[in-house]
């Protein structure tokens, strides 16, 4: 129901009764109408609920990251499982490490770089039984909200109330219309790291091609929507060396052979990495608006596009693109998916989650016929991001975490499975 004030509607009636009227100051509407209502959760307790606790059950599973020997499962925006894969036929659910907002992490010397809301925290794993949050970076990301309900409007958001951490819908009075301009925080599109994020020493973890953070040399680079944001974390305290805006929507990260590859929602683009402080954009390929994760390996990136209500388009399809010329990327061929999320390549073998179609793996030996060299499809998984490491395959998809047993020119063969809920 939308009602007008007293005082607007006798201004109103002035108008209508005498015809003009040298200047109307203000009409003041009151709408009543039901809302996704923020709940906040406020900065002091943002920055003091970092803290790891009892092992959880994976629910809303978002990014996976390896490292020395153990999984890390994204809990979206309520932190992290942490997974002791010691013996990948037996993974054992072992902690929780709660970051409020958190979407991705990255790892590098034992120390956790991981988003809170707007904030960057800097964790201590060293030692699993006693983690501590050593650092945080106040602001570091723009004010964004969660995912919410899209048959309903936003009522007004405070941010002075602290972060958005969720909704309820209920009938809220406000003056005026209100429209958000920031931007929407999804674990999956914000699509929620070759799909190896080649940080190129032991010291690194490996992530999926979802990812919006990376690493190089002793540099972090964090992406969010058009801005890439550069750290130096040689020491203890990440130190701001460089802002770029990329002039257009971002969503993930990729690093290989010296180069930074973007996914975008336009396009892929590529900055070098000479100087690994002030990354510079150095070429670019462009196609219709769609979310894109990339892989690279050798001569050539991966790029699955995906409609979605995110990022608009109407393709589903896997674009391969020719890198020989990294000044010059060009298109060799596309092939139609279903519904495409992340992917991996390693030693010609393409890992492509295909979302509800499930995995699908191909031969890529010959780029320009991988249609041609399906390998073996896994149609019972709703696969969204991948990475193959040594001789192991790590997947996530709605139905929990899966590990394979890999070896080229072999079939996947399942070594365990941790469900979801």
């Amino acid at each position: 129901m939308k009602t007008i004030s007293f005082l607007g509607f006798v201004t109103i009636l002035a108008v209508l009764l005498f015809g003009q009227v040298s200047c109307i100051d203000t009409v003041r509407e009151t709408h009543t109408f039901m809302a996704n209502k923020p709940v906040y959760m406020s900065y002091e307790k943002l920055r003091s609920s970092v803290k790891a606790s009892d092992s959880r059950t994976l629910k809303n599973t978002g990014k996976i990251y390896f490292y020395n020997n153990y999984i890390f499962i994204n809990e979206a925006f309520e932190g992290v499982h942490v997974i002791d894969n010691s013996n990948p036929t037996n993974p054992l659910n072992i902690k929780f490490i709660e970051i409020p907002g958190n979407v991705d992490i990255e790892i590098k010397n034992n120390r956790m770089y991981a988003d809170s809301y707007v904030d960057l925290v800097v964790l201590n794993i060293s030692d699993l039984e006693n983690i501590s949050e050593i650092h945080r970076l106040e602001n570091v990301f723009p004010y964004a909200i969660r995912e919410y309900d899209t048959d309903f409007p936003l009522a007004n958001i405070d941010e002075s109330q602290g972060v958005v951490n969720g909704w309820t819908i209920e009938t809220v009075r406000q003056e005026n219309e209100y429209s958000w301009t920031g931007s929407i925080l999804k674990a999956e599109d914000v699509d929620y790291e070759e799909a190896l994020n080649d940080g190129g020493d032991s010291g690194s973890g490996t992530g999926g091609s979802m990812a919006r953070f990376a690493q190089y040399e002793n540099m972090l680079y964090l992406l969010h929507n058009s801005v890439i944001k550069t750290y130096s974390i040689a020491s203890e305290v990440p130190v701001l060396q460089s802002e770029m805006n990329t002039g257009r929507v971002s969503e993930t990260l990729f690093v290989h052979e010296g180069n930074l590859f973007s996914g975008t929602q336009t396009g892929m683009v590529v900055y070098s990495l000479d100087t690994p402080s002030n990354p510079q954009q150095i070429s670019a390929f462009e196609h219709i608006q769609s979310c894109d994760p990339v892989a690279v390996e050798g001569d050539y990136a991966y790029v699955t596009l995906r409609a979605g209500t995110v990022c608009g388009g109407g393709s589903n399809q896997l674009d391969v693109i020719n890198i020989s010329n990294i000044l010059s990327p060009r298109l060799e061929k596309s092939y139609f998916l279903t519904e495409p999320h992340g992917l991996g390549i390693r030693n010609n073998t393409l890992f492509v989650c295909d979302g509800s179609a499930g995995l699908k793996v191909y031969d890529a030996t010959d780029p320009l016929s991988i249609e041609e060299h399906l390998l073996q499809e896994f149609t019972d998984i709703h696969a969204y991001d991948v990475i193959p490491f040594d001789t192991r395959l790590f997947l996530i998809g709605n139905d929990g975490f899966y590990q394979y047993a890999w070896a080229q020119g072999e079939p996947l063969t399942l070594l365990s499975h941790i469900p979801t809920e």
